[in-house]
């Protein structure tokens, strides 16, 4: 290896070039977020990360039939209530840090399109509010629900390009529906909890997790997690949690 020169160098700025690079040969030539404290010592980022890929053996279930405005429906609407792609990776699954506090959105906003609540999960925080809008030229109803039954709102959309907004205060899961088209559902996680929802491609990812070990709490409308998800989470480090869903 070269000789490093320090000529005109800093102290810090030397130390710092010395950490970085230690830093780098440790990672076996992967560099890490390090800094430098006040004392000069190297820092680790606190919190670690969370990442992992929800899948299924389940198929996606078979179109709905439309009952009523096939000219806006459709004469099928699909049944999103397991949404998987030929991989198996599955859509929609809310993973949930116990206990861990984090900000979530402080609206879910919701589209009616072609019969459908666009997405069909969100996130928010209590207190906030789901937003609603529709690109159907018909009438549709958005009634929310929480688990208890207790009703949040109902109200009517009923032209296009309306956009509508109504709180909800409760933590918990809230259960969307449209009197008009009967098929329609989607569902609000409200929750102050560190949580993430899984993409199209299954994946998720939860940042800023405090070092410690959890259970962590697996939701999805109609498949639950195979077993408890037990994970130990490191300061500075990256845990991969894969999630397994079944009926």
């Amino acid at each position: 290896m070269g000789r490093i020169s320090a000529v005109g160098i800093p102290r810090t700025g030397l130390l710092a070039a010395l950490v970085a690079t230690a830093a780098f040969i440790a990672g076996a030539g992967e560099p890490r977020a390090w800094s430098l404290g006040a004392a000069g010592a190297a820092v680790v980022p606190a919190g670690g990360t969370i990442v992992g890929v929800a899948t299924t053996k389940e198929a996606t279930a078979p179109a709905i039939r439309a009952t009523i405005d096939p000219a806006i429906c459709g004469s099928t609407v699909p049944d999103e209530s397991v949404l998987v792609t030929g991989g198996g990776q599955l859509a929609n699954v809310v993973v949930s840090v116990p206990g861990v506090k984090a900000s979530q959105p402080a609206e879910a906003a919701f589209a009616n399109e072609k019969c459908r609540f666009v997405p069909r999960v969100g996130l928010m925080r209590p207190g906030g509010a789901v937003k609603m809008m529709s690109k159907d030229a018909t009438l549709h109803t958005m009634h929310a629900a929480g688990a208890d039954g207790r009703a949040f709102f109902n109200v009517s959309i009923p032209v296009q390009n309306v956009t509508l907004s109504r709180p909800v205060d409760k933590a918990g899961l809230v259960t969307l529906s449209c009197s008009t088209h009967t098929w329609m559902r989607g569902f609000v996680q409200v929750t102050e909890e560190l949580s993430a929802l899984s993409g199209a491609d299954g994946r998720y990812r939860l940042e800023g997790v405090p070092a410690g070990k959890y259970q962590l709490r697996v939701w999805h409308e109609t498949l639950k997690a195979a077993a408890p998800v037990t994970v130990v989470v490191k300061d500075g480090e990256t845990v991969t949690v894969d999630l397994t869903l079944v009926k």
